[in-house]
């Protein structure tokens, strides 16, 4: 089977036993670190050419994440590993009771082409934390780093420790058709279905990092300016190509002019389209993308924006205003640079129809009436999301990052991360000394007794 050298080395490195050395594991952390740094460079090439993407934005939005996770598991990694005492109940006194950590052993992770970086070595820093061996398979669509993934990482370390496999949908396959302990998996929901139905062969167990349409609320007590603000470096970030960016606006009818003026405003001053690209713009990661979108821009109803420049796959920051659930745009996730708004009057109404659709990844809720934006977060169920800003939330690591139903399984960042690739054994430790005489035969009347006493 193709990949069986990798994933045997990786089986055998495994049960050395050698993953389960704190020392060990911290020293190929701060080895990874190294490696990163002195291939930044390298790193900042890749992604521009991939995406025309700026050495800030890189190093905000992936390597910064990936050098701050690293420093959080560092810090904590002792303790996180540590087995931990828990009360005994009564009827196995005199006994001690743990809950022990292991890794659960080899694992697959699958990464996604629109943060390549941060999608594909924050998952697979945490497992090598947590004391796995770690396959990574960066997408392909994002070629040049994919390419520069593979190469730092598979010259410095070890094929049976952290490898890096290149392909497309094939290669993905032959690694799927193999038996891992975890697979984790960033990117759409319908290859997630895939992948759940692969792993489901070999009893596997995934964490899938998935998207959906996540909406954001703007209420009537909102500050529009800076509302408008935040909103727009969020959508527009990586050129919308972010999984839990607002993927449509939800505002109240009696400020929708307002707002929808704030919005293009706040467009105008953070991207200023000239002779070349911004440097905080980025383009469509591919043709197939691209055309996808230029699909999503009903021209009839573009408020701001929807230019396209076709030679460089860019479509300029697009609002789209009078939508309604029913058009095309709010169908499917969006992922790009569209911002579609609905207004509305009747806030327990606009509630039913959100719920009618799948649960969002993330969901955000601007707004002062503290009653209002709990009614919105108690009626709603989303992985995760933010009052009064959007997006940010996930690089809180204390947070647990994660979808819930069609938007993901699972979740991770932080310590919620070190357990998705960790199993929890319980052991009870009991002495010889002694035995209690109520559990053995012959069952007597106040044996029972003793017993009820004990479970009641």
């Amino acid at each position: 089977m193709l990949y069986s050298d990798v994933v045997n080395a990786q089986r055998d490195f495994y049960q050395s036993g050698q993953t389960k050395d704190i020392h060990f594991t911290l020293s190929q952390l701060t080895k990874l670190i190294q490696v990163l740094k002195a291939n930044e460079a390298r790193l900042y090439e890749a992604i521009n050419a991939d995406f025309g993407k700026s050495i800030f934005e890189t190093y905000t939005t992936e390597l910064g994440l990936i050098y701050h996770e690293i420093k959080l598991i560092k810090h904590h990694l002792k303790k996180w590993r540590s087995p931990k005492r828990v009360p005994t109940d009564l009827a196995n006194w005199p006994g001690k009771s743990y809950i022990i950590p292991e890794p659960l052993g080899n694992v697959l992770v699958i990464g996604a082409w629109n943060y390549p970086y941060q999608l594909s070595f924050l998952p697979a820093l945490t497992a090598l934390a947590a004391g796995n061996t770690v396959i990574l398979k960066p997408s392909e669509i994002a070629g040049h780093t994919s390419k520069v993934m593979t190469q730092i990482i598979n010259q410095n370390f070890s094929k049976g420790y952290f490898h890096v496999v290149e392909g497309g949908v094939p290669e993905t396959n032959s690694l799927l058709s193999h038996r891992f302990d975890k697979i984790f998996f960033t990117g759409s929901t319908r290859v997630g279905q895939l992948i759940y139905e692969a792993a489901a062969k070999h009893l596997t167990p995934v964490t899938l990092e998935l998207g959906g349409k996540s909406p954001t609320f703007v209420l009537k007590d909102a500050p529009l300016k800076i509302t408008a603000k935040r909103i727009v470096w969020a959508k527009f970030l990586n050129a919308g190509q972010t999984c839990v960016a607002p993927d449509y606006i939800l505002v109240e009818k009696s400020i929708e002019k307002d707002f929808l003026k704030e919005l293009a405003t706040e467009i105008d001053r953070q991207f200023s389209f000239k002779e070349n690209l911004p440097p905080n713009y980025v383009r469509i990661i591919n043709q197939n993308n691209f055309n996808r979108l230029i699909q999503l821009v009903n021209h009839e109803k573009v408020y701001h924006g929807g230019q396209i420049i076709s030679h460089l796959k860019v479509i300029k920051p697009t609002i789209l205003h009078k939508v309604s659930f029913e058009d095309a745009v709010m169908k499917e996730e969006i992922f790009g640079p569209v911002l579609p708004v609905i207004s509305f009057t009747d806030l327990d109404n606009i509630l039913t129809q959100v719920k009618k659709l799948s649960k969002p990844l993330a969901c955000y809720i601007y707004g002062k009436n503290k009653k209002r934006v709990d009614k919105i977060i108690n009626n709603l169920s989303f992985g995760g999301g933010m009052v009064n800003d959007s997006v940010l939330y996930l690089t809180n690591p204390n947070l647990p990052f994660g979808g819930v139903g069609f938007s993901g399984v699972g979740a991770y960042h932080g310590k919620a991360g070190f357990d998705t690739f960790t199993h929890y054994k319980s052991v009870l430790k009991k002495p010889f000394w002694f035995e209690p005489p109520f559990k053995y035969p012959p069952y007597k009347a106040w044996k029972l007794k003793i017993l009820k006493w004990i479970f009641e």
